[in-house]
């Protein structure tokens, strides 16, 4: 627990401080976010990251994750895509010339994940650029999701949630986490008014309840992969925590659905 403690407090601190500061600083923070979360997961399936595939589909996920508009106007508004598009490719010319070394159910996992970490990654920066309220309403979303799912899991749980992905979760943590989650964000808007989004109470309870969920379903996305690739964590950059895919699984999916519901 102490180990846990002192690294939530220098990771969280890192992060924030850099959010805070905005900019290229945080730019590259998430990116090399992004490049750790693409080693954990080609790690699950033991696959290379340092090999053609691994290099093609990182690159794809940091041409999603990183505002390449901003540093290369030049390649037009849609570049992420583009980007990302045009290392798909090369991928799968290397298929064709490298005569059944690779097949094309070969590409699909290396540029799923890249879509799926890059995507998750790239809304984040987003918010972060648009509103630091509306990042740190996302994290205390997701914080106050998880703290309140475990205690009232622990106190309350009784009906299993998923046993077959995640054994210790309860429908009645569950609910706890999006209770939690409500109040954590109403008291965000009570005490940051002006900086709060313009729409009424009654539909931001709805939305943060909407986030909640989706923050809960990321984190079983993530359980339901290591289990299938019979892993505990996604990795050990974080001591105590388990790796960047165990602390950013619920922000990957939160952060698209809160920039499609109009937040950011």
């Amino acid at each position: 627990m102490t180990q846990r403690i002192i690294t939530g407090v220098v990771a969280g601190a890192l992060f924030l401080g850099l959010a805070i500061l905005g900019g290229a600083a945080f730019h590259i923070l998430v990116g090399l976010l992004a490049i750790v979360a693409m080693t954990e997961i080609f790690k699950m399936r033991k696959l290379e990251l340092l090999s053609l595939e691994g290099i093609l589909a990182t690159l794809a996920a940091l041409a999603l994750t990183l505002p390449t508009t901003q540093y290369f106007p030049q390649l037009g508004t849609d570049s992420n895509l583009t980007l990302f598009t045009l290392f798909l490719f090369v991928m799968m010319g290397v298929m064709v010339f490298t005569k059944g070394k690779y097949s094309f159910e070969d590409l699909g996992f290396p540029f799923l994940a890249a879509f799926y970490i890059g995507m998750g990654f790239q809304n984040l920066l987003a918010a972060r650029d648009n509103s630091l309220f509306i990042l740190f309403l996302a994290l205390f979303i997701v914080w106050a999701t998880d703290t309140g799912a475990y205690f009232i899991g622990r106190k309350f749980g009784r009906t299993k949630l998923l046993p077959s992905v995640s054994p210790n979760k309860t429908v009645e943590g569950s609910l706890g986490g999006v209770v939690s989650a409500i109040g954590v964000a109403l008291l965000m808007i009570f005490l940051y008014p002006k900086q709060a989004p313009n729409i009424g109470v009654i539909h931001f309870v709805i939305l943060v309840a909407i986030f909640s969920v989706v923050g809960q379903l990321g984190d079983l996305v993530e359980s339901s992969l290591k289990r299938h690739f019979g892993v505990k964590d996604s990795g050990k950059i974080l001591p105590g925590h388990g790796g960047i895919l165990d602390r950013f699984d619920s922000l990957i999916f939160v952060f698209p659905i809160m920039h499609l519901l109009g937040l950011f």
